[in-house]
């Protein structure tokens, strides 16, 4: 089993940048492939971007491609989202997700475990 807690959010302006980071408890954060998600209230939650375990493989949802950057430290148990050129529609509850089997999935069904989310919100 792994706890997962974001960190990183914020107020900021359209166009400003932000790191999200997501600390992973246990001994092996590596064995896990993982993901981010954010939802708005009264919307589902939506797919944002995946890494693998290792970290050499991503992908990104077209929203957010070219903008945002994930990525992951294995040794400090961290995954983290940058995020640049902030939009106010990227303003949501951001969550960082591990799934035990699915590398790199777009599906929140394929994921295990969830943090307690942590609030971006980009004003205009």
């Amino acid at each position: 089993q792994v706890q997962l807690v974001e960190s990183g959010g914020g107020l900021v302006q359209a166009g400003d940048s932000l790191r999200l980071s997501c600390a992973a408890s246990g001994r092996t954060f590596r064995s896990y492939h993982m993901g981010w998600f954010r939802q708005v209230p009264g919307k589902e939650r939506e797919f944002v971007a995946a890494i693998s375990g290792s970290g050499t493989a991503t992908k990104y949802a077209d929203s957010v491609k070219g903008r945002f950057t994930i990525s992951r430290d294995n040794a400090q148990n961290t995954l983290y989202l940058q995020m640049n050129s902030l939009k106010p529609e990227d303003t949501a509850v951001y969550y960082c997700a591990a799934s035990l089997l699915f590398v790199n999935s777009d599906l929140q069904t394929r994921y295990n475990y969830w943090g307690q989310g942590t609030q971006v919100t980009v004003a205009s």
